[in-house]
């Protein structure tokens, strides 16, 4: 395999498992810290590779494979959540300084040690519970009250993992997977489904020596189980309500010895709904996330930044946003095959908009970039942010 050359000075190589945009869009932040990245992708045409000189083509599955690649990296962290367990505790025993460590990634990877941990700690979850069997789906749904949502400890994300039962027969293909190896193996999670009144996701980096920062709470907008839209900061958001979300996410990023950034994912509920808390924590993810893209355009410091901060042990940017308001609108596959065209009209029509691409073959559904606009008005920082995202994938053509 071959070795990312290093920069004269001493400067660090980071290594990047996972070649998506995730990885992509680290290459020019790392740039302009003067920082080496190194990318073991999936093939010479993933995202990553495409734009970052040193990356050598290996699966995330294939222990030599990663062990080879970690070999000339001072720091490894992820593209995604997905390597095995089994790989990072190798990597560990080796002596690799990995982040986040195998230890707190565990709890992004299995939602159930997610939820047990989470409850543990006092932080306002749903209603939860693991079910092996169908009598236990049942009474799960009996006592909480259907529908419910199901979910898969492992493997899910973009809503694949999830499902809404309205009985256990929805649910039969599942439950008759349980304890076989796969993402079942240690039974399936039980969520009471949630009347929430929107979705918040809160943005925190966490560095190995305890220094941590946290941008503006966002809004989220989901189509499909697929974020389409990030309002940052998040509108009419009780400032009460902010404090306090952002303090549990704070600590949990403490409690769970997460370095790096994560992402926290959660409901806005109303007060009475999961006990006195108006939130309730839905998801985690140890890695730049989509609810954080907005902060390469409209943050001082952007997640993706910050993230090699936090992983080499620098001192942390900051994270406090560079206008009233910033709208990120992600693109999705379309019509257009060939982006390029639409690109240029939409750069000539909106000069403010910042367009970024990920290198990516279209498909329908399938994000392939995202739109970033700033300014002093919500409005229309969402008009045009959509209005871009829209043209790009052939929704509009005017």
């Amino acid at each position: 395999m071959s070795q990312p050359k290093r920069a004269p000075g001493g400067f660090p190589v980071v290594g990047v498992v996972g070649g998506g945009q995730l990885a992509r869009m680290m290459q020019g932040p790392a740039v302009e810290l003067g920082v080496q990245l190194s990318v073991l992708a999936e093939s010479d045409t993933a995202a990553a590779a495409l734009v970052v000189p040193s990356s050598p083509v290996g699966e995330h599955t294939d222990l030599d494979a990663v062990r080879a690649f970690a070999e000339h990296c001072d720091v490894v962290t992820f593209d995604h959540e997905h390597v095995p367990p089994a790989i990072l505790e190798a990597l560990e025993a080796d002596g690799v300084a990995i982040h986040p460590t195998r230890a707190a990634l565990n709890f992004a990877q299995d939602k159930l040690a997610m939820r047990e941990r989470l409850s543990g700690l006092g932080i306002a979850c749903p209603r939860w519970a693991r079910a092996t069997t169908a009598a236990e789906v049942t009474a799960f749904g009996d006592d909480v009250g259907w529908p419910i949502v199901a979910k898969t400890p492992r493997g899910g994300y973009d809503g694949k993992g999830v499902a809404v039962a309205g009985g256990v027969d929805d649910l039969a293909d599942w439950i008759s997977r349980i304890g076989q190896p796969g993402p079942l193996e240690g039974g399936l999670l039980l969520e009471e489904k949630v009347d929430f009144v929107r979705e918040l996701a809160v943005l925190i980096a966490r560095s190995p020596s305890g220094q941590a920062a946290a941008w503006p709470v966002v809004e989220t907008v989901q189509t499909d189980g697929i974020c389409t839209e990030v309002l940052a900061p998040a509108p009419q958001l009780d400032p009460d309500l902010a404090s306090v979300v952002t303090e549990a996410a704070l600590r949990i990023a403490g409690e769970l010895g997460v370095t790096g950034v994560l992402a926290v994912e959660m409901f806005e509920v109303r007060p009475g709904t999961g006990g006195a808390a108006s939130y309730v924590v839905n998801e985690l993810a140890m890695r730049p996330h989509n609810s954080g893209h907005w902060s390469m355009d409209g943050a001082v410091t952007g997640q993706f930044e910050q993230h090699l901060r936090a992983v080499l042990d620098l001192p942390l940017g900051d994270p406090r946003p560079r206008a009233p308001w910033t709208v990120m609108a992600n693109v999705l596959g379309g019509d257009y095959e060939h982006l390029y065209p639409a690109y240029r009209h939409i750069m000539a029509r909106d000069p403010g908009a910042k367009v970024h691409v990920y290198g990516k073959g279209v498909r329908p559904g399938r994000k392939i970039g995202h739109v970033n606009v700033s300014g002093a008005d919500l409005d229309d920082a969402r008009e045009r942010a959509g209005h871009a995202a829209d043209y790009l994938r052939g929704v509009i053509t005017e």
